[in-house]
């Protein structure tokens, strides 16, 4: 297999380093040779929140490059349009779509940005979810995150891997029931 470079945005608090972790451990227990990157910035203030995922037979670095990334992940539409750069022109760009106002935004010294969805769709193979109203739907929009793994997973056809067996190693026991719909809801969605 070719390597692979996969994107994962989102705004502070939205589980896109969670959703990281869960990938980086199913993709080296399949034997790959990953590298993960994450930049926090103002997370814990709403900021933006990036990981990068490279994997494959031999990786070197994981830092992903404009026009290099084989997937991107938007858990915020706003930031799907921010990172877009990154995306290969053959790219495949998984959105969820849910608005999450800025500081500027919220405070009113600024609109938030019309058709992000379109302009990326417009661009890229584009998959959008409302990965929180299904994460609802499986017992709590909290693991929304897990929805747009599922969905991730079937984009990048990453089949052959246990996922479900993965999440449950990885989230707290309270919460693996829930994790695993919402993995299974996501996978289904696109």
């Amino acid at each position: 297999m070719e390597n692979k470079s996969i994107l994962l945005v989102g705004v502070g608090g939205q589980g896109a380093i969670l959703t990281a972790k869960i990938l980086t451990k199913g993709l080296i227990a399949s034997g790959y040779d990953v590298k993960m990157s994450e930049v926090h910035g103002m997370s814990q203030r709403g900021g933006s929140v990036s990981t990068q995922v490279h994997f494959g037979e031999k990786v070197w670095s994981p830092v992903i490059g404009n026009g290099a990334a084989d997937i991107l992940v938007a858990f915020e539409k706003m930031e799907a349009v921010r990172y877009a750069k990154f995306l290969k022109p053959d790219g495949i760009a998984v959105i969820n779509d849910f608005e999450m106002p800025s500081s500027t935004v919220a405070a009113g010294l600024a609109e938030y940005p019309e058709g992000c969805l379109e302009a990326m769709q417009g661009i890229f193979k584009t998959y959008s979810l409302k990965a929180g109203e299904i994460a609802a739907k499986v017992g709590s929009p909290k693991c929304m995150n897990v929805v747009l793994f599922g969905a991730l997973v079937k984009a990048l056809k990453l089949d052959d891997i246990d996922w479900e067996n993965i999440i449950r190693d990885t989230v707290p026991p309270k919460f693996i029931d829930l994790n695993v719909a919402a993995f299974q809801a996501g996978y289904n969605a696109i």
